[in-house]
């Protein structure tokens, strides 16, 4: 059994929160962002690459998502990676640049994309709870091998709780500020 150690609890901890940040970061909004396009993969030169490693994703406009591709030979398989990552864009290749226009989000699918965000956030929840049981764990044992005393056992627990009820409302936090911003409220 690990001993316990707060610093790693609470990077353990950070890190369910961050990626949850990061996973609504890809959740379309119904206004241009680049982070959108950061799950895009496309195959150049033999090898599957992030798209930001080929191309310059910008935003010209609150709309419009603008990729400019490096190297003019790779716009096809961009395009074609861009269409099959089930993103509902779809590219308007000019040449030299790609352009995808953010179409207005459904009603429906807005109501989708405000549950889904939610689910993001209950996996984070999850993570979080994992990560202080397997504190709570490590402290009873060090306390079983009489590492700590009893007392210090329960003011570590209280601390482990503490940090998992403020990690969680960060939590609830970005996820209810991202279903805001999806449902336009």
């Amino acid at each position: 059994m690990a001993k316990y150690d707060k610093a790693d609890l609470e990077r353990r901890m950070k890190g369910a929160v961050e990626s949850l940040k990061h996973d609504l970061s890809g959740l379309r909004t119904g206004r241009a962002n680049t982070a959108l396009l950061d799950p895009v993969t496309v195959e150049v030169y033999g090898s599957q690459m992030p798209l930001n490693q080929i191309a310059t994703v910008s935003t010209p406009e609150p709309r419009l998502i603008s990729v400019q591709v490096w190297d003019k030979s790779n716009i096809g398989p961009v395009e074609k990676a861009i269409r099959s990552a089930g993103l509902g864009l779809n590219p308007i290749n000019d040449g030299n640049v790609l352009r995808l226009p953010i179409p207005d989000l459904t009603e429906e699918r807005r109501k989708e994309l405000a549950k889904l965000a939610g689910q993001y956030a209950e996996k984070a929840r999850i993570a979080i709870r994992n990560v202080r049981r397997d504190g709570m764990e490590a402290l009873k044992a060090d306390e079983n091998k009489k590492e700590i005393s009893e007392d210090e056992r329960k003011r570590s627990e209280t601390d482990v709780q503490k940090l998992t009820d403020d990690m969680i409302a960060l939590a609830d936090e970005a996820a209810a500020h991202k279903e805001k911003e999806i449902l336009g409220k």
